[in-house]
C-alpha cells in the first residue's frame, strides 16, 4: 500500500577521517607523505608491511594531536587508553587487521556548533590508513595494484551523534571540522588526494525515534557530492518507506555522473569485525596534568576569532571567515586591526581589501600585501606616537601646577591634562592610549 502523505525526519550521524601530517607513520618509522612519493611502495618496512615479528611503535606526535582536535571539539578525554586490532580482509590491507581503538578511544562526548544546533561528538579515535587500490588496464587486461605508500599513515576518526537533521547541516559541521583541523595546524585536509573523507549513516523516522535500520554513505570526497548524496537518499529512502518497504541496512557509495546512490555490501556490525585489544602494544596512561597542558596550549579557535573581531573591529564574518587560516595569520592580522583602529582607519575596509585581492596564504609564508599593509599602518603609528609625545609634554611643560599636584598624589587632575592634549589635537585619539603616554610623561 502506498502511502505519500507521511512526513519523515532524517536521522543522520556522521565519521569523517582525516589524515595527519605526521612526519613518520603511526606504527612505524616510515615517511608520512602518501601523495609526494615518487613511487609506489618506496615508503614501507616490515611494520607497515604486515611481516611476521615486525612490532609496532606508537607515535606519540599523532596521539597528542588526536587529544588536542579532541579538546578543541570540547571532548572528555579518557586518561587510560589502548589500541585494538579491528580484523576484516581486504587487499590495502596487508596484516588481515587494522590497529585501530575500539571501546576506549582517546577523547569522547563533545559537540560542533552549527547554525541548526549542537551535533555531538561521540567519540575520536586514532587508527593507520590502509593502502590505497589502483585499478588499471594492462596489455588489455583489467587489473588492480596496490600501493602501501599510505598504508599506516595516522588516521583520526571523528564520529558524531545521529543530530544532524539536514544535508545543509552535514556540510557546514564538516566544513567547520576541517577548518579546525588546519587550524590546529594537524592535517592539511586535501580532500581530493583522500586526506579526509567522509562517510553519513542516515535514515529516517516518522517519531523522531531511531529507526531499526541505517544506511551508510561511504567514502565520499567532496563536501558537495555529500550533500547530494543525502538528498537523494532522502528521496529513494521516503519512495520505499511509502511503500510500506524498510530499507534495507547497507554500505552505499556515491556516483556522480550518475547523480544517484549504489549498492556496495551489506552493513557489517562490531561484533563481525572480531575486535580485540593489540597485544603487541600496551595501553596507554595520561594524567590530567598533561591534559591541561595540552588544552592550555590550544590556541583561540576560528570561532572565537570571528566573534572578536566582529565586537572589537567591526569586521564582517564573511570576510573574517576567509582570512583566518592559522594562528600565525590571525595574531598578524589582529595586530593590523588594532593599528588601524588607533589610526581612525576601519578594520573591516582593509579586511575586505584584502579578500577582494584574492591574497592566498598559507601557513608558513605570508603575503607581500599584508606585510606592506601591515608596515605602512606601523609607519604612520610611529608618526601618531611621535605626535602625540610631544604634544603631551608641551601640555606638561605648560601647566607645572597640574603637574605639581599629581606628584602630590591629587590623580584627579589627570582629566584636565587629559583634555588638554584632546584641545590641542583635534582628532579622534585612543584615550587609553594617550593615557598611557601621559602617565608615562609624568613619571619622568
Amino acid at each position: 500500500m502506498i502511502n505519500s502523505n507521511k512526513n519523515y525526519q532524517l536521522i543522520c550521524g556522521l565519521e569523517v577521517h582525516a589524515e595527519l601530517k605526521t612526519q613518520s607513520k603511526m606504527f612505524c618509522g616510515c615517511k608520512n607523505d602518501p601523495f609526494g612519493a615518487p613511487k609506489p611502495n618506496i615508503y614501507t618496512c616490515p611494520v607497515c608491511l604486515g611481516m611476521p615479528g615486525a612490532l609496532p611503535v606508537p607515535n606519540r606526535k599523532a596521539i597528542e594531536w588526536t587529544i588536542k582536535l579532541g579538546l578543541a571539539l570540547n571532548c572528555k578525554i579518557n586518561l587510560f587508553s589502548k589500541f585494538d586490532r579491528k580484523h576484516y580482509f581486504y587487499p590495502d590491507l596487508p596484516k588481515g587487521y587494522q590497529i585501530s581503538q575500539y571501546d576506549i578511544p582517546f577523547c569522547y562526548d563533545g559537540y560542533l556548533d552549527t547554525s541548526e544546533g549542537s551535533v555531538g561528538i561521540t567519540r575520536i579515535h586514532l587508527e593507520e590508513d590502509t593502502g590505497k587500490l589502483l585499478h588499471k588496464t594492462i596489455d588489455g587486461k583489467k587489473i588492480t595494484l596496490v600501493d602501501f605508500n599510505r598504508g599506516g599513515v595516522p588516521l583520526v576518526e571523528v564520529v558524531t551523534e545521529p543530530d544532524i537533521k539536514s544535508a545543509a547541516q552535514a556540510t557546514q559541521y564538516s566544513r567547520k571540522l576541517r577548518n579546525i583541523i588546519r587550524y590546529l595546524d594537524i592535517g592539511n585536509c586535501d580532500m581530493q588526494k583522500g586526506g579526509m573523507r567522509l562517510e553519513a549513516n542516515l535514515s529516517l523516522s516518522e517519531t523522531g525515534d531511531i529507526p531499526d535500520y541505517k544506511v551508510e554513505l561511504k567514502n565520499i570526497n567532496s563536501f558537495k557530492f555529500m550533500e547530494q548524496a543525502i538528498e537523494y537518499e532522502i528521496g529513494r529512502q521516503t519512495a520505499l518507506l511509502n511503500h510500506g518497504q524498510i530499507p534495507i541496512q547497507e554500505t552505499r557509495g556515491w556516483n556522480v555522473d550518475k547523480q544517484r546512490s549504489f549498492s556496495q555490501r551489506t552493513k557489517e556490525t562490531a561484533e563481525d569485525y572480531r575486535y580485540f585489544p593489540d597485544p603487541d602494544i600496551p595501553p596507554l596512561q595520561f594524567t590530567k596534568e598533561q591534559v591541561e597542558e595540552w588544552k592550555k596550549n590550544l590556541p583561540i579557535l576560528p570561532e572565537q576569532t570571528i566573534n572578536a573581531w566582529r565586537t572589537k573591529f567591526n569586521i564582517e564574518e564573511r570576510y573574517s571567515k576567509l582570512l583566518i587560516s592559522s594562528p600565525r595569520i590571525a595574531t598578524l592580522l589582529e595586530s593590523i586591526f588594532t593599528t588601524a583602529l588607533r589610526n581612525d582607519i576601519k578594520p573591516n575596509n582593509i579586511a575586505k581589501e584584502i579578500v577582494n585581492k584574492n591574497i592566498m596564504f598559507d601557513h608558513n609564508s605570508l603575503p607581500s600585501d599584508i606585510i606592506t599593509t601591515y608596515q605602512q599602518l606601523h609607519q604612520t603609528d610611529d608618526i601618531v606616537s611621535d605626535v602625540l609625545e610631544k604634544t603631551i609634554q608641551t601640555v606638561i611643560d605648560v601647566n607645572p601646577d597640574a603637574v605639581v599636584k599629581y606628584r602630590a598624589g591629587k590623580t584627579q587632575v589627570i582629566g584636565f591634562l587629559l583634555g588638554q592634549v584632546t584641545q590641542k589635537l583635534q582628532q579622534k585619539l585612543d584615550m587609553k592610549q594617550v593615557k598611557t603616554y601621559l602617565l608615562k610623561a609624568l613619571e619622568n
